[in-house]
């Protein structure tokens, strides 16, 4: 079967030179072949994500034409504008994918709104609400390194698209052939016949007024003296990021050259994601040359930003995004009632792999705060409720311990250009008053205990890996382990069940400790590895540090590795 589909594309005029190529160079080599036409890319959640080749199970113009035609046949049964926003990052075949998206949409009779440059996942978010789109297609693999590119498909509400509307998509997508099921017309005519516009820039100074909007201690940053350096990491956060930060007073940043411009080969960050530190050695590096106050990195799509902190010895330190995730909560809700901007009843939300250290901040400013799957879309649906009941002035804050931050409505999924523009004014702040970003992460940890919070992943690549997976999650539900490292298991919590939970089914495990401790296990929906997350709590980092490592080793024989 596979050949046969191997033999279909190498007959056809792909309009990809790469494509044609890789095709020719694969001929005879059957695993080679088995691995590109086997299985095709899934379509969940998050749209689609694979890297970049010929064949159903890689990312071409091909497959995002498929799935295209799959949201273009929800978005025909949807009636209201009949629009769809497009926006796409810096990788490598972004615009080709943007561009071809665009001219399936037209050829269904479908208007688009696409971006005139690369922008951000949250600009995309923006552009499908501003302009009351049926749907949003952001073209990205967000952090994944440069072999990858992807598709994340969003609802009329800025939110990535629900459950059931992405099983209707798949379900099209499935009786579309891939070569020639999608209907498409040149970019060029679907322009010509009005059916494809750029987004313009009201739209885009609207999302700029939005965040800036959201300041806590408007005008304070102008003064603070804040030194900054920058990395975009050769992605969209570029012009966002800096503009922003130049608004609100923010002039003295320097940018880390090599990583300053879009290059989706991503040349100095193999691995373009913020939480890891080599992401970050450029910036660091920066930061040292020019005695930084801070050093920030957005990721390629500019929806998670990661810093380092300068201490008071001269040093850096990388900030977790569930400590920085704790400092924002800390510094809205105490800036906001010291200014009296404090909504009343006011809801943060965290995801449940998030730090539980947050409750204990929400409960001393007598924050509500709500609890999530992971994934930002449950975080954008809990704003969706507090607007449909006509108080969605009451969300202040939502994060993930993935370096994920939103503060207010205006958009539906992390932001890395409002958390930026947080974290620049949170440093200003405590600069102005004599103290430091590091000096209040201490005075917290003092307040409410020394917690550790840390995520390991095991990868399970190849054909079989989703398989080694869901075998591995059986098993944890079928046999539960009843002690971690001599730590007693108390409860478990399975979110396969939500009458039990009270959230919608999602496979992940958590598994409290009698020490306090907790470990949560979840499979990651994009990519075949399975994370670990750990909380422990100790006197200091040294205790709580030990107690980790004591329980990722007892986990590490149930992973089979």
């Amino acid at each position: 079967m596979y050949q046969e589909m191997y033999k279909r594309w190498l007959e056809t005029d792909l309009e990809d030179f790469d494509l044609n190529r890789e095709l020719l160079e694969i001929q005879g080599d059957d695993e080679a072949i088995k691995d590109r036409f086997a299985v095709s890319l899934q379509f969940g959640t998050a749209g689609l994500r694979g890297t970049l080749g010929a064949g159903t199970n890689r990312m071409n113009i091909w497959v995002v034409r498929q799935a295209t035609q799959g949201v273009a046949d929800w978005v025909k049964t949807q009636g209201g504008t009949q629009t769809v926003a497009i926006s796409y990052d810096s990788r490598l075949k972004g615009w080709n994918f943007a561009r071809d998206a665009a001219g399936v949409l037209a050829a269904n009779g479908i208007s688009v709104r696409i971006y005139d440059e690369l922008m951000p996942v949250p600009a995309l978010s923006f552009a499908t609400r501003y302009y009351k789109c049926n749907a949003g297609i952001m073209i990205t693999a967000s952090h994944n390194p440069a072999r990858y590119n992807g598709y994340k498909a969003y609802g009329p509400d800025g939110c990535q698209m629900t459950d059931d509307a992405a099983a209707v998509v798949y379900d099209s997508i499935q009786k579309t052939d891939v070569l020639t099921g999608a209907r498409y017309m040149s970019f060029a005519e679907g322009v010509e016949k009005g059916l494809i516009r750029f987004v313009g820039n009201d739209c885009k100074d609207a999302l700029y007024e939005a965040i800036e909007a959201r300041q806590v201690r408007p005008g304070l940053a102008k003064d603070a003296g804040l030194k900054l350096a920058y990395s975009p990491l050769n992605g969209t956060g570029l012009v966002p990021v800096t503009r922003v930060l130049k608004d609100l007073g923010i002039t003295d940043i320097t940018i880390v050259k090599e990583q300053e411009y879009p290059n989706g080969y991503f040349t100095t960050c193999p691995y373009p994601n913020p939480e890891i530190f080599e992401a970050l050695e450029k910036g660091l590096e920066l930061a040292k040359d020019v005695d930084a106050d801070l050093m920030l990195a957005t990721d390629p799509d500019a929806d998670r930003v990661g810093i380092a902190m300068r201490c008071p010895d001269g040093t850096y330190e990388l900030v977790s995004g569930n400590e920085m995730g704790v400092l924002l909560l800390d510094y809205i809700c105490a800036g906001r009632i010291e200014k009296g901007t404090m909504p009343k009843n006011p809801v943060a939300v965290k995801s449940i792999v998030s730090t539980p250290l947050a409750d204990k901040v929400a409960e001393h400013y007598g924050v509500e705060l709500r609890h999530t799957l992971t994934g930002f879309k449950w975080i954008g649906d809990q704003i969706a409720q507090l607007e449909a009941d006509g108080e969605v002035d009451r969300f202040i804050f939502g994060f993930e311990e993935s370096y994920g931050y939103l503060a207010g409505p205006y958009v539906r999924d992390k932001d890395a250009i409002i958390g930026s523009m947080l974290i620049c004014e949170m440093a200003a702040y405590y600069r102005s008053i004599g103290s430091s970003i590091k000096q209040r992460l201490e005075e917290i940890y003092a307040q409410y205990g020394r917690y550790l919070n840390k995520v390991d992943s095991f990868e399970f690549p190849g054909l079989s890996g989703m398989e080694t997976m869901a075998g591995i999650m059986s098993s944890l539900r079928n046999d539960p382990p009843k002690e971690f490292a001599g730590r007693k298991v108390v409860s478990v919590t399975d979110y396969t069940k939500p009458e039990e939970t009270g959230l919608p089914k999602s496979n992940v495990l958590i598994y409290a400790l009698e020490d306090g401790s907790s470990v949560v296990v979840r499979p990651s929906g994009t990519e075949p590895k399975i994370k670990a997350y750990f909380t422990t709590l100790g006197k200091d980092l040294a205790e709580a540090q030990k107690v980790k490592d004591d329980l990722a080793a007892a986990l590490k024989p149930i992973f089979g590795v």
